[in-house]
């Protein structure tokens, strides 16, 4: 929060701008208030100094996902009482923590219902109508803090928004990926019905995360055929550009295309999809841009995740791998400013390096990319 001030002095022209859990949803709504992208054309402006750079962003992150229950099954894992809360947290957290240590149930919120969030979100992306959805996701890696202590208390950062971790240890306890999907496909559906982009966030999980993902999809895949067909359908076309209708016939046509197009607008997954600092091996990343995939899946690389923890040979592959439209960069930062400039720049410069584009040209293109990504309009 203390480097929001900085954002209208940055050479980046827009910021995509995450949300995590319960204490950050509002604030970046109050971002975009004062400094959100209002009209797309802004964003075609050269002028550096305009205060519209953000694109608020309203999810909920695999990382808080242990917060949320699913009020929509028939028995949700809470029923609203203190013991209820002890079985919530056995139930989706391994080890159970009531076996292992009581006290650090007690440390933690008394879990929201997951309808009150996607109402909530619904009513933010409405308000915000160039509003993404992220992050989400699911992380088999994390754990969850530990709970807090006189000396974490005493050194917190008042410059942070709380929620986070905020240097404590971790517990030995994770999330179990069966709630982290669950937590994550509503959201997916939610994108779909409100036809936004979202932001993923994968780690340790790529078969997990793309099985969650396509199960939104099932039933909506595009069809994809061999080579063989394709030739039979060439050859047996037929040119039907001379046929003739009525006026009213064209009229009904038309209206039943719109009511048509109405009601595909409404799918159960989202049109796009960042994989943000993807960092799955290059078969993952090929089944996302299969021919029979119905949504538009990008890339997006950050040196923090990508080349800062030796895992640069890996994302070169990535990089190489991915279709040139569908690359994006990111500068997976929480401090805006001269660091995050900085730390686009060095990965606009990696990915043009890799790709083998000269430095405007693969700017321009990575632009184009991402306006294509958030809001399905590159050009």
């Amino acid at each position: 929060m203390a480097s929001l001030s900085s954002i209208q002095h940055m050479k980046a022209r827009a910021l995509t701008v995450m949300s995590t859990r319960s204490q950050d949803q509002q604030l970046v709504s109050d971002i975009a208030a004062r400094q959100g992208v209002q009209d797309l054309n802004t964003l075609k402006s050269p002028q550096s100094s305009s205060e519209n750079r953000v694109v608020p962003c309203f999810g909920w992150h695999p990382w808080f996902s242990h917060q949320l229950y699913d009020d929509t099954v028939p028995k949700p894992t809470y029923d609203g009482t203190e013991s209820g809360k002890t079985a919530h947290y056995d139930a989706i957290l391994a080890p159970s923590p009531s076996s292992k240590d009581p006290s650090f149930i007690a440390g933690l919120p008394s879990p929201r219902p997951l309808s009150e969030f996607l109402n909530e979100t619904r009513s933010r992306l409405k308000k915000h109508p160039l509003a993404l959805v992220g992050e989400i996701g699911i992380d088999r890696a994390f754990r969850l803090p530990g709970s807090w202590t006189a000396d974490d208390e005493a050194q917190r950062d008042e410059g942070l928004t709380p929620g986070g971790r905020e240097g404590r240890k971790l517990s030995p306890y994770r999330v179990q990926l069966s709630h982290q999907a669950a937590i994550l496909q509503a959201q997916l559906r939610l994108a779909g019905e409100m036809g936004r982009a979202v932001s993923v966030h994968g780690v340790q999980a790529h078969g997990a995360l793309h099985e969650a993902i396509a199960q939104c999809w099932k039933g909506h895949e595009r069809p994809v055929n061999s080579r063989r067909q394709q030739k039979r359908v060439a050859e047996g076309a037929e040119d039907f550009s001379s046929s003739s209708s009525s006026s009213s016939e064209d009229e009904a046509e038309e209206e039943e295309g719109r009511k048509e197009k109405v009601a595909k607008s409404k799918k159960p997954y989202p049109p796009r999809i960042c994989l943000h600092s993807f960092s799955g091996p290059v078969e993952a990343l090929r089944q996302y841009v299969h021919p029979a995939v119905p949504a538009q899946v990008f890339f997006s690389f950050s040196v923090p995740v990508n080349w800062g923890t030796g895992g640069g040979d890996k994302a070169e592959e990535a990089v190489r791998a991915a279709p040139d439209d569908r690359i994006l960069v990111e500068s997976d930062l929480h401090e805006a400013g001269e660091p995050m400039d900085r730390s686009l720049e060095q990965v606009c410069r990696k990915i043009c390096e890799v790709k083998g584009w000269g430095l405007r040209e693969g700017v321009e293109r990575l632009a184009r990319n991402w306006r294509e990504f958030a809001f399905g309009r590159g050009r």
